[in-house]
């Protein structure tokens, strides 16, 4: 008799974003007379075009594809040294930060690593996350067997929410230490959902705590492109988080790759978990054999693709797209705050997230926009019971829509 996992089945609902498609999807069925005037200021896709180093990369390998003396069948598991190498430099060297070239491992996203990362280490570990907070990190637990049992309002038993609010700036604040410490905190800057970026002391704080309880850091830095404002962008420019962190990183948005797929993970070789009688076990060497076991990673066009980004005319590109999203953030913040709404991000995240004006519940405030406005949000309540009562809009769009999108919101708040 074959078994299921279990744990599958203690998840609450579908996954967030797909819910959000299948409503904006009954109104255009709907109305199908007003489907053509939604915009989308929901999920974080992106929508210019790809940089064109990474267009002309790709295309010459397909092109030695195409040729038999150029061919290239199996990659590494881990991803071509010349791309990793490439990351470790553009990234991290070049910026006073010591990461080896093999503590690179690309893949095909840091959604995929932030939940695949668990498989090196124990089921049972407790698992801190903020919230609100990126629903995959939740849901890749409950998947694994870190938690219990999903609880009435929201959340699963077992699991440590660290509450980000209004009185706390929507930060993730150290624990007190006479609470049990969790084993892994997920930690994300700039923030998704809430835009917000931690300073340097915070990310300090937050490292010392990690070693004083022998925990990892998950720290997703998905959007670093996007935070200009002096912030840490990697954790490790903090002294001591080689010992207690794993970074994970996209080119989704710092190179349009949302549909190309590839990000990379950086697992340093001083980093360790425990055996249950208390032996430090290093988990580079873990990390490496799960991939040289269970992938052949990312194809060899993307990856050239990915590497590109890093000559000088990617990266003077790279910046350009960063330009415009942020221009975009900038016209929504500015947007939301002209017309007297709460607002947090938009000024080091392409995410703005607004504290809902007229005091319904996010969903509620969601149908709203979508049936009057035609603008499609992201409700906080997807995010954690801390996001009822907000909404996040994002800057992933044209600039046209973007002020379109401005002058719907304020016809909406005239009628609040």
């Amino acid at each position: 008799m074959a078994l299921v996992n279990e744990n599958y089945l203690k998840l609450a609902a579908g996954y967030f974003f797909p819910e959000i498609s299948r409503r904006v999807n009954a109104f255009a069925a709907e109305r199908p007379d007003l489907a053509k005037e939604i915009i989308r200021c929901g999920i974080g896709d992106v929508t210019e075009p790809l940089p064109p180093s990474a267009i002309r990369a790709m295309h010459a390998a397909t092109d030695e594809l195409a040729n038999r003396a150029t061919f290239k069948g199996y990659g590494p598991g881990t991803g071509y040294e010349s791309v990793r190498a490439a990351i470790a430099e553009g990234d991290f060297r070049s910026r006073g930060i010591p990461v080896a070239d093999d503590e690179i491992f690309l893949s095909d996203g840091s959604k995929c690593d932030c939940g695949n990362i668990l498989e090196i280490l124990a089921a049972g570990n407790r698992v801190a996350v903020t919230d609100p907070v990126y629903p995959a990190y939740v849901d890749a637990n409950v998947m694994f067997g870190n938690t219990g049992a999903a609880l009435a309002g929201g959340g699963y038993e077992g699991i440590v929410y660290i509450s980000c609010t209004e009185e706390n700036g929507f930060l993730p604040e150290v624990p007190d230490e006479r609470a049990p410490a969790p084993d892994i905190i997920y930690l994300c800057s700039p923030n998704n959902p809430t835009g917000t970026v931690m300073d340097r002391p915070l990310v300090e704080a937050w490292v010392a705590y990690a070693l004083r309880h022998r925990a990892i850091i998950f720290w997703d830095a998905a959007y670093e492109c996007f935070n200009r404002g002096g912030a840490p962008k990697s954790i490790y420019e903090i002294p001591g988080a080689r010992e207690c962190a794993v970074e994970f990183r996209s080119f989704s948005k710092s190179g349009g790759f949302t549909g190309v797929r590839c990000g990379y993970t950086v697992l340093p070789k001083s980093l360790h978990a425990y055996t249950r009688t208390g032996e430090a076990v290093a988990l580079h060497p873990l990390w490496t054999r799960r991939w040289n076991t269970r992938s052949n990673n990312v194809s060899y066009a993307v990856q050239r693709g990915a590497e590109a980004l890093y000559t000088p005319e990617g990266k003077r590109e790279i910046a350009a797209l960063v330009d415009f999203y942020m221009g975009n953030a900038r016209v929504l913040l500015e947007g939301c705050r002209q017309l007297g709404w709460k607002t947090w991000g938009g000024d080091n995240a392409p995410y703005v997230w607004c504290k809902v004006p007229d005091g319904s519940d996010s969903w509620s405030f969601f149908e709203r926009l979508l049936r009057e406005a035609r603008v499609v949000t992201t409700p906080g309540a997807g995010f954690g019971r801390c996001g009822e009562g907000y909404f996040r809009i994002s800057a992933f769009n044209s600039r046209a829509n973007v002020e379109e999108v401005v002058r719907r919101l304020g016809a909406v708040a005239c009628a609040v």
